[in-house]
């Protein structure tokens, strides 16, 4: 077996934990995959210090946007995403709205009714 092997031409390649610096948490904010993101403004020319990944974000986001279209539209995993959309918090340049938690609960009658339903 050779030492040198060739590897096919995958293009470039950067790991997620490089954009994040190793961080697996956002440093702001509470996200789920379908939490809303809104860019407060485009990204600037005067952006110097925002990562590539981040002024996209801001582009992707000038219509509300969830955290798992973002992270499909970036072909990124969604902890990535979210841990980038922690960052544009902090700096205020997102807002998010996260789901609300549905009120009351189904009564069983109703709950019956759709068992009956699903299974006749």
């Amino acid at each position: 077996m050779e030492s040198s092997q060739e590897w096919p031409d995958a293009g470039p390649v950067v790991r997620p934990y490089a954009m994040t610096s190793g961080r697996t948490t956002p440093v702001r904010g509470a996200f789920d995959l379908i939490s809303i993101v809104m860019a407060t403004r485009p990204p600037e020319p005067d952006d110097d210090g925002l990562q590539p990944e981040l002024a996209q974000i801001l582009r992707l986001s000038r219509q509300p946007v969830s955290v798992a279209e973002l992270a499909a539209e970036l072909d990124l995993p969604a902890g990535t995403v979210m841990v980038l959309l922690g960052d544009l918090l902090a700096q205020q340049l997102i807002v998010t709205r996260s789901p609300t938690p549905a009120r009351g609960v189904a009564s069983r009658p109703v709950l019956e009714a759709v068992i009956n339903g699903l299974s006749g």
